[in-house]
């Protein structure tokens, strides 16, 4: 049963225009099992359908557009195919009761001419490569040089994300997440250790901010503001990333981002594998006051610091990661205060339903 300690993880809660059971979100899982065409088979059918009891599911990263790939076997949503599996996914959550996002993606410099359409480079910002690895059908190889995009490239890039919007209203998602994090493409424009340009896309914050901008402009012809969130890691320096200043520069992030009346920002508090600052908790804490809306915070938590970090006011719920690839029905083990299942690290990224649609409920262990 709840306690008082995690009472405040089963208020209702309203996301801009979505309503929550519970503040337990399923945060984005890359698990690298969508066929070779990027279309979502029966599988992630049966596995986000097992986790419907999130407060909201968003649904794993998932390419706007076939440049936009990076790793091997990843879900798109750029075309009428991969939008209609991604419907069947959406309407069983649906019948379950639950609610689900879908987060649009572009990898940016993240990727390997293997995975890119006639094998070309990879594109961002810049043309320098990231010192990074990525996921192709030779196992982990070094991420290729980039070319650095073009404006009429950007352009078409902005014109893909809305593409991808259009679409994921035709999937019947509840809403989109704008992936602005982790060292991906957008990243790769507002981060200055990245983004070398001499454009109107590069050098003040300002500039840095205006790829963010015009994609969130672009989606907003498909999506309501209030069914719109974002993705941010002000700390995260995964994929070679960094900033020269990164309080100022996410704090102007922040508050123009108050002025779209966005459903939410998702913040990356920390980041497994990532160089992030130790020291960082003081420095999200400050930026966490300039922002006015729904603050959803990811990284490190269990059910007793996300219920205390919705207790003290820093965020409004919690998103888990790991914890619910293991753990399907999440959000009743926090309310019994049941033991977690442990993931087995082998399966996350590719293969079948092992270690993806297999691990037991409690009440698969009741009827045991």
């Amino acid at each position: 049963m709840t306690t008082d300690q995690t009472d405040p993880l089963f208020a209702p809660a309203r996301m801009g225009a979505i309503a929550m059971q519970n503040r337990v979100l399923m945060a984005p899982l890359t698990r690298n099992r969508a066929q070779g065409d990027g279309v979502p088979g029966d599988l992630a059918a049966t596995y986000y359908r097992q986790r419907a009891t999130a407060g909201v599911i968003i649904a794993e990263a998932t390419q706007i557009s076939p440049m936009g790939k990076g790793y091997l076997d990843t879900p798109g949503i750029h075309t009428e195919q991969q939008a209609h599996a991604w419907k069947k996914i959406v309407d069983g959550v649906h019948a379950e009761g639950g609610k689900i996002i879908l987060q649009l993606w572009h990898v940016g410099r993240i990727s390997h001419v293997s995975l890119l359409p006639d094998g070309r480079n990879p594109v961002s910002s810049t043309d320098r490569a990231a010192k990074s690895q990525t996921f192709t059908a030779n196992g982990f190889e070094d991420c290729s040089k980039p070319d650095a995009l073009t404006e009429e490239q950007i352009k078409a890039t902005v014109a893909d994300y809305a593409e991808a919007a259009r679409l994921a209203k035709v999937a019947g998602f509840d809403g989109i997440e704008v992936h602005a994090a982790n060292g991906y493409l957008i990243d790769q424009f507002l981060q200055d250790g990245v983004n070398d340009r001499t454009d109107g896309y590069g050098g003040s914050t300002e500039n840095r901010m205006r790829f963010l901008k015009e994609v969130l402009d672009a989606v907003a012809d498909h999506w309501p503001a209030d069914r719109t969130g974002i993705r941010l890691s002000p700390l995260g320096q995964a994929s070679d990333m960094s900033d020269s200043d990164p309080e100022a520069h996410f704090a102007e992030i922040y508050k123009m981002l108050n002025g779209y009346n966005l459903a939410y920002l998702h913040v990356v508090e920390s980041f497994p594998g990532s160089n992030a600052d130790p020291k960082g908790a003081d420095l999200l804490k400050r930026l966490r006051k300039l922002y006015d809306g729904f603050y959803i915070a990811n990284g490190g938590y269990d059910a007793d610091s996300a219920a205390k970090a919705i207790a003290d006011g820093h965020a409004d719920a919690v998103s888990f990661g790991r914890a619910f690839i293991a753990n399907p029905d999440l959000p009743r083990r926090f309310a019994d205060g049941a033991a977690l299942n442990e993931g087995d690290q082998d399966t996350f990224y590719g293969g079948g339903a092992e270690g993806y649609t297999d691990y037991p409920t409690l009440d698969d262990a009741e009827a045991a």
